[in-house]
């Protein structure tokens, strides 16, 4: 979701929603973060990403963290990161964003919002 939109790849109306979330702070789990700057990009591509993660809120994985993944896994086959963003997101009581809604659609306790249909 981030480097879709930093690569300026959305709808233009998930561009736009994204825009004002933006102009906060964002908030992003720590796995957002490793999954955002383990790519070799070009200097001026990773100082784009470096950047949008220096500015935002980085969840840390806590045990409340621990135990919700936990929790999340035993219920339905998901991948580990996604799971660790899943409860990041519920123990912060935040709306995870994403276009990948598929894969968390399960996951109660869970606000979902895709941006691209937005």
């Amino acid at each position: 979701m981030v480097i879709g939109y930093l690569d300026n790849k959305l709808p233009e109306s998930g561009m736009k929603f994204m825009h004002a979330i933006v102009d906060e702070t964002p908030n992003i789990s720590v796995v957002t973060k490793i999954e955002v700057l383990r790519f070799n990009a070009s200097d001026d591509v990773y100082k784009t990403l470096h950047d949008f993660v220096s500015e935002s809120i980085v969840f840390e994985i806590n045990d409340q963290v621990v135990d919700k993944t936990i929790t999340i896994c035993k219920g339905q086959r998901i991948k580990l990161p996604d799971a660790i963003i899943a409860a990041t997101a519920i123990v912060g009581d935040l709306t995870l964003i994403t276009r990948n809604t598929s894969d968390f659609k399960n996951i109660t306790d869970l606000e979902l919002l895709d941006p691209g249909k937005q």
